[in-house]
Order: C-alpha cells, then sequence, then structure tokens
C-alpha cells in the first residue's frame, strides 16, 4: 500500500552532486542530479528505446544521453537529440517528478504532478529557530516494510523494553500512554514522572537527580515521525505545555519506502542543548545509533516471520490504537488513488437512500 501523492525524502542535500545518481522510491527508479544549490532533478531513470538506465549515461550540460544509443533528454524529460534522424518521435521522452530541497533536504513528488503543492513539505520552526541546533544523522537501511518502520515510530510502549540503556528504561513499562488520532498527525505521548534518568540523559543532560521525562510520538502521513523527547529535573514540576524549559531533543525520520520489503530511514535531530557543539553531535549520533540498530534487529525479525505461512491471527492491544489507525488511513488513501471521482452525477438514474 503506497500512497503517491505525496512529498518523500530522496535524501539529504549533500547526497546530490553533478554526477547522474539512482534512486529508487515506490519501487520506481530515479535518475537523479544537481543543476545548482538549489535545484535538483528527478527523471524517470528509463530511456524509452531499449530501457537502458540513464542514470548509467552521460550527462552533457544539465542533459543527459543514454549510454547505449545516445538518446538525450533535458530536465524536462523532452527528446532534444536522437543520433541519426532529424524528427523526435512524440513519444520520445522520460517522466520529469516534482522535486524541491527544504532545510537541507530533497524531497521528490511521487504522484500526479499537478497535485505537488509545496506547502504540504514537511517543515516545523525549530529548524530556524536560533535556540535550537539542526543536525542530520545516518541512513539507516532496513529490510522491512514501511508500514511496520513507521508504527514503531508511534508506539512509546516499545522503548522500556527495546531500548533499556539509551532511550528508556523499566521505570516506563507500566506508565499509561495516551493516544489522539482525531487530527491529521497522529500522536502518541507519556510522561514519567519522578524517575531515573535513562541513559541518553544521564549522558548530555546533566542531571543529578531524577527527573520528569517525556516522550511525545508524532506521525506524518505517510512516513514521516517526529519523537519530541527530554527530561527536566523533578524539582522543575514541568507542565506538558513546558517542555521547552527542560532538555528536549527532537528526533526526526524520514521514510523513504524502496519497496515492499526495504526501507530507508533516514534520521536526524534538533535539540535545545549543547548548541553548536560538534562534539555533542557526534556522541548523539554514536547513542542514536545504537538504539535505532535496536529497531533494526526487532523490524527485520518481524518482516522474516510474516514471510513465512501464518497459523493464526496477530492479536492487537491497547497499545496499538495509533499504529492501527495509522493502517487504516493508509489504506483509505491508497485506495483513494486507485480510483478517479468523476464528481456529483448529472441527472442520476440512481436514488441513494442513507
Amino acid at each position: 500500500m503506497y500512497v503517491r501523492n505525496a512529498w518523500y525524502v530522496a535524501g539529504w542535500a549533500s547526497e546530490f552532486g553533478d554526477a547522474l545518481k539512482r534512486v529508487t522510491v515506490l519501487e520506481e527508479h530515479l535518475v537523479m542530479y544537481r543543476v545548482d544549490a538549489d535545484t535538483v532533478v528527478a527523471l524517470e531513470d528509463r530511456c524509452p528505446h531499449r530501457l537502458m538506465p540513464l542514470s548509467q549515461g552521460k550527462r552533457i550540460g544539465n542533459d543527459i544521453q543514454c549510454g547505449y544509443h545516445g538518446m538525450t533528454f533535458n530536465c524536462e524529460g523532452t527528446c532534444v537529440r536522437v543520433p541519426g534522424q532529424d524528427n523526435v518521435p512524440s513519444s520520445a521522452y522520460v517522466t520529469k517528478y516534482p522535486v524541491r530541497q527544504k532545510n537541507n533536504i530533497v524531497f521528490v513528488w511521487m504522484g500526479e504532478s499537478d497535485k505537488a503543492d509545496e506547502a504540504l513539505i514537511f517543515d516545523m520552526p525549530e529548524f530556524n529557530a536560533p535556540t535550537y541546533h539542526v543536525h542530520q544523522g545516518d541512513a539507516l537501511h532496513l529490510q522491512a516494510n514501511y508500514l511496520n518502520v513507521a508504527e514503531n515510530l508511534v508506539d512509546p510502549a516499545h522503548v522500556s523494553f527495546v531500548h533499556p540503556t539509551t532511550l528508556g528504561n523499566a521505570a516506563s513499562e507500566n506508565v499509561p500512554v495516551h493516544v489522539d488520532t482525531q487530527g491529521e498527525v497522529l500522536v502518541a505521548w507519556r510522561w514519567i514522572r519522578d524517575s531515573e534518568p535513562v541513559g541518553f540523559f544521564q549522558k548530555f543532560g546533566g542531571f543529578s537527580g531524577n527527573v520528569d521525562r517525556w516522550h511525545y510520538y508524532y506521525l506524518h502521513l505517510p512516513s514521516i515521525a517526529v519523537i519530541d523527547f527530554g527530561s527536566a529535573a523533578v524539582e522543575q514540576q514541568l507542565a506538558e505545555e513546558e517542555r521547552e524549559q527542560g532538555v528536549r531533543i527532537f528526533a526526526l525520520h524520514f521514510l523513504t519506502p524502496v519497496n515492499k520489503h526495504y526501507t530507508i530511514d533516514r534520521w536526524m535531530h534538533i535539540r535545545n542543548a549543547a548548541l553548536n557543539d560538534e562534539q555533542a553531535s557526534e556522541q548523539m549520533d554514536a547513542m542514536f545509533r545504537i538504539a535505532f540498530d535496536e529497531d533494526k534487529a526487532i523490524l527485520e525479525a518481524i518482516e522474516q516471520q510474516e514471510q513465512l505461512p501464518q497459523k493464526r491471527k496477530p492479536i492487537r492491544l491497547a497499545i496499538d490504537k495509533g499504529p492501527t489507525v495509522y493502517r487504516r488511513r493508509i489504506r483509505d488513501l491508497a485506495e483513494l488513488e486507485a480510483t478517479e471521482d468523476l464528481g456529483e452525477p448529472v441527472r442520476p438514474t440512481f436514488v441513494h437512500h442513507e
């Protein structure tokens, strides 16, 4: 189940230069390359002649020459040269995909081009706030379906068991999880009051005693997650809306579905502590890698089991409210894209009763 009318992350801005680069999103191969500091082009990575990947061709200025017979395509996907003949067939083109670069992230729109609304590109004010430090991390490659990966990112309950030395500990095992599925963004959260700081904040928070800590998981459909987590000394007695006064970190996950068994999770963080401290960024990256490798092990094990014959239906628990709503919304969006709405009928020959 893919939602195509959406912006997906093709890569960090630093991943694209003059060279032709193949990128696969939703099982479609793209050839991508940079034409200036702010502009990246994405074309269908397949010559319409013999289906040779254009990413294996040659860049000539801002055009691409196919490496098989030299057909050449410009940035719009239009064929501008067919060696050996003057006329260019009308079918000699490749699809161009809308691309935008924002916050040093390259987004590509995989659906109908006329619906590519720049206002829908993910953003948050902390990207440009002077009180926050923005740091791009790595790309985590998972042999797992993106739906399972996304579910993991709206699930605070797993943290106590999967990340006991980094992002969680036993103190949160029985703390209730709150879920709000009313808005466009799914939210799951909980506070753990008066408990020992987790490993992450033992290292970076400088706390000498117990803390109040929180996890807020925001899942933006189809596949971007933001985890707002942090800690504050118990004596501060922070209210939920006062998290800014504690040590606060946003972990961002941009999921790119490559195919139904392979997902790339590009992760980064934005923090209100250790501003402009690159050593702190490297230390945080190291701890994040430990935590995300723990997720990788779990998710890839689940993927393997899902490929086997199932003797009975899996169960759902109370903590699965967020993931359940997420799956339903993705299914509904995918089904909506698979049909064409012709609008209200004119002089219909049927009568509908509610």
